[in-house]
């Protein structure tokens, strides 16, 4: 039968005859016939397709193997095994070559016949090593579109495991040889559907394996980034329109923040993909060039940014006159016209061509057109408003756009500042990418050095406290002071340098308390109260050596007393009285004591009030009998809550005296209507204004809303359950000395000195005895901006009360303690709060909120109202390690709202027009208080100079290195110790920001 076939391939008769003699041989297929005969067939058949000079010969082949293959299974099973296969693809078939399209039909074709057989799973396994092999070649687009299709029909061909992935990697490699000369438009179809078919093999691989992704990115960004003569084909953005658009932003991150690649490749990269707009049809290619181009921006990298956005926007521009890829063309052209702020080139280049592409769209009359025409207006115009003063250049163009409407200057502004390249004003003006630059905000930040954010954060807040920072500054070198002068030489640094964050490892070393364990997290709070009181007695032991010295020298018998206070105590140190009442004998003891900060512990929950207002009641009456009968009495400034713990203290026949709530000036109607913030219209709860005047009748808080909810606190609620009595009683009684015994007592506390600056540590850690482990109270606490405090004036009698011999007294004195109580409301303005990150002390994140609080006036002439007092510097920063950057008041009161973690949890505030409030008659000096730079010692000055000196160098340095495309070994130095001798080594290093951690996301160092 073979023969007669052949026979027939080889006659003269007409085709039509010849298709009749084929018909008999088809039906012949169904007979039985022996192994011989099939084999013959299948041999026969096989030369007509793959080596028939016709078509006819080809299509007759393929009818003939498909009928006695399906008729005669198990023969073309043994015909079609694994070593014809083999043999196919390795040496060809008679003069075809090993390469040719034609081998994978035939094998396409064959293996519809034995997939179902046993024999099957060994021409697969041979298959996926062969055709691995072939795709590492770099075969055409039309023998990999055969491979792609033989392949989606039979996915059991696909190389498996590690294999997979190198065939998706050889297989991107492959598309990125893809070459295309021909203007015919038949072809050009052809081509595209052939690549569309590639492509769309790789989306289906993964699907089902999606560890290949990223390996198949990573081989595209290396074939993207190497410079070739032709350059990579443009059929590769076919590949990107099938990677998940939720891998994109974490695929950015990683190739902009790693190291080893290469200013050059970056920028190679983005122009061939900047080429891929000319793809037709390609999807989500706009959003990943945007997406790279931000992720350069944010680190910085506009040298790169600007070379590419003036060398491609005049391609992209043209590519607006096509339809087929205007979308994303456009999108794209809006974001480099945009962000290109700095300077007019970008959009110049443009200029001359938008009126023509106005006509051209015009014409077209379609949607696409129109839609483009809409957007294109609106960004011209906001070209033009960005860059004004070019009349005769904007002309021609204002006038192809005079029919369509100009965007309001609202919405101009903010397209402009939406799309701004970050930092840009700086870190232009050298154009060296990998430096890091100074912040925005001028301020200089500080290493994190292992989990030292507790130290960065008090550091931060203490020179925040500007009165404090310029008294620092002034002092003269001293022996006797060393950690003050480490604190001058950090203060100093943080003023002038050029760096954008110094590292304070010497500082850290000599003020670590010595329990402190290094590396660990600790607890801020208690770095604040040591560093304070070391400062204090260093400074105290300095005086009293001096004066000892002094009295030596003039050989003289004055008594051994060390003139007048600290520094600390000048600007931290506040006074406050401790009064206890027996309630058995009646008798009162004082005590009075200094206090640096004070520490607010949160009431329990019974202590809630509901609704608005204060939450608890601080309008006590405290009871005072005696022998004589003798009482005394203090009317209340507010009606007495009935709570049934205070009810529990007051017998009705008895009189009492008022324990002073923390803000008394709001307690009457009239004192309400000459207070000028009264008369201001009261906005809406549901916005934030500076100006609302807080139902909360204990604290001035301007700028803060007052609350409503019954679990929300604030710091006036603190203050005032830190000043309410407390009963001692139970396990908790006092001991009285007059009734020798322990006693149920009543305790009271007062202020009698109010500190320069005042710091308030909300307790928030406590231990659980359940869990046997330290926890942390996450309540919000609302932080105003402005606090009122009662001062005790106290007089020469009351002075004599509390240095009574033994400190205690009797009802006589007491009688007069109480009569004679003057109070005086100090105002206090918030200029830093420091936040805690996290669920416990011994881990989390520290940061610190600050601003320049100084006073607008002296306290002369008329009062100034609070509202312009708190915006006269409303300033804030926010000091987060090395990163400083611009906040507002409103970011600080609403961090728990967003951050549920981040909790207030140390507060620093002045107080206003402190040189006139001073209650013990002194002074800041006018040196301290000035607010320009302080005069630094010479030595100091010029170890600023050299350190900044040696910045500069070290930019020049990495400049060059970027120029000359070397990557570097390491990340670029942004900081320098500051204390480290001449010779002393490499500069500082960095911890993570949070103490530990990347933020480079899930992605890790998988992708670059």
């Amino acid at each position: 039968m073979d023969k007669i076939l052949e026979a027939v391939m080889l006659s003269q008769h007409p085709t039509s005859v010849k298709h009749s003699l084929v018909r008999h041989i088809l039906e012949a297929a169904k007979k039985p016939l022996d192994s011989q005969q099939c084999w013959a067939m299948f041999e026969l058949s096989t030369k007509l397709i793959l080596l028939g000079d016709t078509n006819f010969k080809k299509d007759v082949g393929k009818e003939v193997l498909e009928a006695f293959a399906q008729n005669h299974t198990a023969e073309f099973e043994s015909f079609f095994n694994a070593k014809f296969i083999l043999k196919l693809v390795q040496d060809g078939y008679g003069t075809l070559s090993i390469r040719s399209v034609g081998i994978l039909e035939y094998i396409h074709l064959g293996l519809k016949y034995i997939q179902d057989n046993p024999s099957a799973d060994e021409v697969f396994h041979v298959l996926q090593i062969e055709l691995l092999r072939i795709v590492c070649e770099k075969p055409g687009s039309k023998l990999c579109a055969s491979i792609s299709k033989l392949l989606v029909e039979f996915p059991r061909c696909i190389p498996s495991g590690k294999f997979q992935v190198v065939f998706c990697q050889q297989l991107v490699r492959s598309i990125g040889q893809f070459q295309f000369g021909s203007e015919e438009e038949d072809e050009i179809v052809e081509f595209l559907d052939q690549v569309n078919k590639v492509s769309g093999l790789l989306q289906r691989i993964w699907r089902t394996r999606t560890a290949a992704i990223i390996p198949s990115l990573r081989e595209l960004f290396t074939i993207i980034s190497s410079e070739g003569s032709e350059g990579p084909s443009n059929a590769l953005a076919t590949v990107v329109q099938y990677v998940p658009l939720e891998l994109m932003d974490g695929v950015i991150r990683n190739l902009t923040n790693d190291d080893s690649i290469t200013d050059k490749e970056l920028m190679t990269a983005l122009t061939n993909m900047v080429d891929w707009l000319s793809w037709p049809l390609a999807r989500n290619i706009d959003k990943w060039i945007i997406g790279l181009l931000k992720g350069l921006a944010a680190v910085k990298k506009f040298s790169i940014l600007i070379e590419v956005t003036l060398s491609k926007i005049e391609q992209v521009f043209s590519r607006l006159f096509y339809p087929i890829v205007r979308a994303g063309a456009l999108d794209v052209l809006k974001y480099m016209l945009l962000s290109f702020q700095h300077s007019p080139e970008a959009f110049h280049v443009l200029v001359s061509d938008i009126p023509k592409l106005v006509v051209s769209l015009s014409k077209e009359e379609s949607n696409s057109g129109t839609s483009c025409l809409q957007q294109l207006s609106e960004l011209v115009h906001c070209m033009i408003f960005r860059f004004s003063g070019f009349p005769d250049l904007y002309e021609p163009v204002i006038e192809a756009l005079k029919d369509f409407p100009i965007p309001n200057e609202e919405k101009i502004k903010h397209l402009l500042s939406q799309n701004a390249w970050t930092s840009q004003k700086n870190a232009l003006a050298s154009l060296c990418p990998r430096i890091a630059t100074k912040s925005d905000t001028g301020r200089v930040g500080l290493a994190n050095l292992g989990n030292t954010c507790y130290m960065n954060s008090v550091i931060q807040a203490l020179f925040m406290a500007s009165d404090f920072r310029h008294a620092v500054m002034l002092l003269k070198e001293s022996d006797s002071q060393s950690l003050m002068m480490k604190l001058q030489w950090l203060f100093a640094f943080l003023e002038h340098s050029q760096r954008p964050a110094i590292s304070p490892s010497s500082f850290l070393k000599a003020s670590s308390p010595p329990w402190f364990n290094p590396g660990a997290q600790q607890d801020c709070s208690e770095y604040l109260k040591y560093l304070l009181d070391r400062l204090h007695e260093e400074e105290k032991t300095g005086k009293r050596i001096s004066h000892r010295l002094k009295c030596t020298c003039n050989e003289s018998h004055i008594e051994d007393q060390v003139p007048g206070k600290t520094l600390i105590e000048r600007m931290f140190g506040g006074k406050l009285v401790t009064k206890i009442h027996c309630r058995c004998c009646r008798n009162v003891s004082f005590r009075e004591e200094a206090f640096t900060d004070l520490s607010l512990a949160f009431p329990p929950p019974s202590k809630a009030l509901q609704g608005s207002g204060s939450s608890y009641d601080y309008n006590i009456s405290m009871e005072i009998t005696g022998s004589d009968n003798l009482t005394s009495h203090i009317k209340p400034q507010h009606k007495i809550s009935k709570s049934p713990i205070k009810q529990k203290q007051t017998k009705s026949k008895e009189p009492s005296v008022r324990v002073v709530p923390f803000e008394i000036l709001s307690s009457h109607a009239k004192e309400r209507k000459e207070d000028p913030l009264y008369s201001r219209i009261m906005r809406d709860d549901s916005s934030y204004s500076f100006s609302s005047m807080p139902k909360n009748d204990f604290a001035m808080a301007t700028g803060e809303k007052a609350c409503n909810s019954a679990s929300s606190r604030s710091v006036s609620d603190l203050i005032n359950y830190f000043l309410s009595p407390e009963i001692l009683s139970g396990d908790n009684r006092y001991y009285c000395d007059k009734c020798t015994s322990l006693q149920e007592a009543e305790k009271v506390v007062e202020l009698t000195g109010g500190p320069h600056y005042l710091i308030l540590t909300l307790l928030r850690f406590s231990f659980d005895l359940i869990t046997m482990r330290r926890k942390k109270i996450l309540d919000n606490v609302s932080v105003p901006l402005v606090l009122k405090l009662p001062i005790r004036i106290t007089a020469e009698k009351d002075e004599q009360i509390i240095n009574a011999e033994k400190q205690v007294c009797q009802l006589r004195n007491w009688k007069h303690f109480a009569e004679a109580a003057t109070y005086l409301s100090i105002t206090y303005d918030l200029c830093c709060v420091v936040v805690h990150s996290g669920i416990s002390s011994e881990s989390g994140h520290y940061y610190c909120y600050g601003r320049e609080c100084i006073d607008t006036n002296d306290g002369i002439g008329p009062r100034v109202p609070l509202e312009a007092e708190s915006r006269a510097n409303d300033q804030w920063y926010l000091y987060n390690d090395t990163r400083v950057s611009f906040s507002s008041f409103e970011s600080v009161s609403n961090v728990t709202n967003y951050f549920p973690k981040d909790t207030a949890y140390v507060l620093f505030y002045r107080q206003r027009g402190a040189r006139h409030t001073c209650l013990d008659g002194e002074h800041i000096l006018a040196s301290v208080r000035l607010h320009g730079e302080a005069a630094l010692s010479k030595e100091l000055m010029e170890a600023i100079s050299k350190d900044n000196i040696q910045y500069l160098q070290e930019e020049e340095k990495e400049a060059r290195k970027r120029s000359n495309s070397t990557p570097p070994a390491t990340t670029p130095i942004w900081w320098r110790r500051f204390d480290d001798d001449d010779n002393g080594g490499p500069s500082g290093s960095c911890g993570p920001a949070a103490g530990g951690g990347s933020d480079l996301g899930s992605f890790g160092r998988l992708i670059f």
